[in-house]
């Protein structure tokens, strides 16, 4: 399997820890490119960013039509049917992703995998049955597509949670936020929380909140 092309962003020169973030449904790796400058890390702590691009796959909840996707959307009703065999396929190309950060030197416990929306359910997928100790997992304004069938690494079992969503959200309900944060808690996970008066979107308070918990995970 070739990996993702991806777009990447590095702080500064020889990186010593990795965030690989996944972009929602529609948009690209290059979504979220314009925060890494907005999040002010230290010049003390040099990360890559790497924003991978979804394959491009008919979609049916927009009509069929093909479009940049990590999988297939059935239906959205609150269950939110989707492709779970696709969602997974990309999870494991999100390992492909994390294998190259450690051989180009970062170490697995410097890796973040974060991701919006659908890219926060692979996201979800991917850190938590990856088989090494990862530096976190950050789910924003996203559900857990797979929670009844992931396979938790024993590696990953108490990996450090943040879940971010918007009270206003109308494309994924804060309800699904929530539920989450709970199912996380079923599986012996303690993840963080936080709401925003926003909707489907990323809000300057939390661009704030994201900056401090990187630099503290990875510091």
């Amino acid at each position: 399997m070739s990996l993702l092309s991806c777009v990447e962003v590095e702080t500064h020169s020889n990186p010593v820890a990795s965030v690989i973030w996944l972009h929602g449904l529609g948009a690209d790796g290059h979504d979220f490119e314009p925060i890494v400058p907005v999040l002010n890390l230290p010049a003390n702590l040099p990360v890559r960013f790497v924003f991978p691009h979804s394959p491009k796959i008919p979609v049916t909840i927009n009509g069929g039509m093909v479009m940049p996707a990590w999988y297939d959307i059935l239906d959205m009703s609150i269950e939110r049917k989707v492709d779970a065999t696709q969602l997974v396929a990309n999870a494991k190309s999100i390992h492909q992703l994390i294998d190259r950060e450690i051989e180009r030197g970062v170490p697995a416990d410097k890796i973040i995998i974060a991701g919006f929306s659908q890219g926060g359910a692979v996201a979800l997928e991917a850190a938590l049955s990856y088989p090494k100790a990862l530096a976190g997992l950050m789910a924003m304004s996203t559900y857990f597509a797979t929670k009844d069938s992931v396979e938790v690494s024993a590696a990953n079992a108490s990996l450090d949670t943040l879940v971010m969503h918007g009270s206003q959200d109308p494309v994924v309900p804060p309800s699904l936020g929530e539920q989450l944060v709970n199912a996380l808690k079923q599986k012996g996970f303690t993840p963080a929380f936080k709401s925003y008066p926003m909707p489907h979107a990323v809000c300057q308070e939390q661009i704030a909140d994201i900056s401090a918990w990187l630099q503290q995970r990875l510091a």
